[in-house]
């Protein structure tokens, strides 16, 4: 395997932090040139004295000053702003950006990371979720390979290798379930942020871990794998695995199924996704079947757990409507974790969302930034009502 020099946008998260676990552990095969951060400035610097990056950016630039201060003096370019992450990722260097970025964040410094012609390393699902077949048109133009990190898609990527003339039937993406599995909407009704943020299985940040409870982050997956293998929304079905061994299955035409296990741990994806296609040996924790003995699988409660079902709605609408679905999560999330609305608000107002917002068929980029800012100002509109009778029931 060749060396290679990779940008990791979003390096003090936690996709970010187990990526530089991985490249930690190859130094021979990889060279760091860009590590970015948005308000971690403690951590950024950190890294950065570890992993001698060409450049690093803050995107929260009134922690600009503090990290020049720190890395200018070890021959380190410091760089702050968004927009700054636009420019880091056209560095000549560079051949895979890692974008590990939380949210529509993400979208505009991959489109300029693939016009660039960087290969990419995506575990910024809200890219595809929000601009899909706009993405993956950009990709085959500047061929450019997206690369999965979520463990489910990467799963399904696995699962195909050696299959290219064989048609997939369906694919099942696997969920947890979360720490809600089995309730009802009424116990769902008094859930707090510190119940929601106790996942089963997973080591995850706040947002994904909310969106896990809720199953939106299954929903964001499915519009997601529509995009990454080309499939129809019929094609793509969500079963419920509570021990997160099986990560996905892809079901071909004369009905055989090919699953990857693993246990739960992005290190796994993550290196997958920087070294193919090599697999590079590791120390990671190997599964055991006799300490796993029994696997289930259930269907998803999409009744209760209504933004699965929103998301599917998103899917099979097209245009912009993933656009709204993810910007509208995204303000309901955080104002969840402020304590403004409940759980189950979040989906009320995701779909009144989705209704306000007009239908736009075969939106542009500028579409999209637009569409997003809309639905956000929408959205924090109908959050400012439901808080008031949130706060008098509290």
């Amino acid at each position: 395997m060749n060396k290679k020099h990779i940008a990791i946008l979003g390096s003090t998260g936690s996709i970010g932090t187990q990526a530089l676990e991985v490249i930690i552990e190859h130094r021979d095969l990889f060279q760091i040139e860009v590590l970015t951060a948005r308000s971690n400035a403690n951590l950024l610097i950190e890294q950065a004295l570890v992993h001698k990056p060409t450049t690093v950016v803050i995107t929260e630039e009134n922690q600009y000053a503090y990290v020049k201060d720190a890395l200018a003096p070890k021959g380190i370019q410091v760089l702050g702003g968004s927009k700054a992450l636009l420019e880091v990722v056209q560095q000549p260097k560079i051949d895979m950006v890692l974008t590990a970025l939380v949210g529509f964040a993400g979208l505009t410094p991959t489109v300029a990371a693939i016009e660039a012609g960087k290969h990419i390393a995506l575990a910024n699902k809200e890219t595809l979720v929000v601009a899909g077949e706009w993405i993956i048109d950009l990709a085959k133009k500047h061929q450019v390979n997206i690369l999965p990190v979520d463990s489910e898609h990467a799963a399904i990527f696995q699962c195909l290798v050696g299959e290219p003339r064989n048609r997939i039937e369906k694919i099942y993406l696997t969920a947890s379930g979360g720490p809600f599995r089995g309730r009802n909407k009424e116990f769902l009704t008094s859930v707090t942020k510190a119940d929601a943020l106790k996942h089963p299985n997973w080591v995850m940040g706040q947002k994904i871990t909310i969106d896990s409870a809720s199953l939106m982050n299954k929903g964001l997956e499915v519009i997601e794998a529509k995009w990454l293998f080309d499939l129809s929304v019929d094609q793509i079905d969500v079963i419920v695995h509570p021990q997160s061994i099986v990560h996905s299955l892809v079901q071909f035409q004369d009905g055989s199924l090919k699953a990857q296990l693993g246990l739960p741990d992005m290190k796994l994806p993550i290196q997958y996704a920087l070294t193919y296609p090599d697999r590079l040996p590791n120390r990671f924790e190997r599964f055991d079947f006799l300490a796993h003995p029994q696997f289930s699988f259930e269907r998803p409660d999409m009744e209760t757990f209504a933004n699965l079902a929103l998301a599917y709605q998103a899917l099979t609408a097209g245009g912009n409507m993933p656009c709204v679905l993810n910007a509208a999560n995204e303000i309901v999330v955080a104002a969840f974790l402020n304590d403004e609305i409940g759980f189950t608000e979040m989906s009320v107002i995701i779909g009144e969302t989705m209704q306000l917002i007009p239908f736009v068929k075969t939106p542009t980029l500028s579409d999209y930034l637009a569409i997003d800012q809309d639905a956000r100002n929408i959205t924090r509109q109908l959050v400012t009502k439901k808080k008031k009778v949130y706060q008098i029931e509290k």
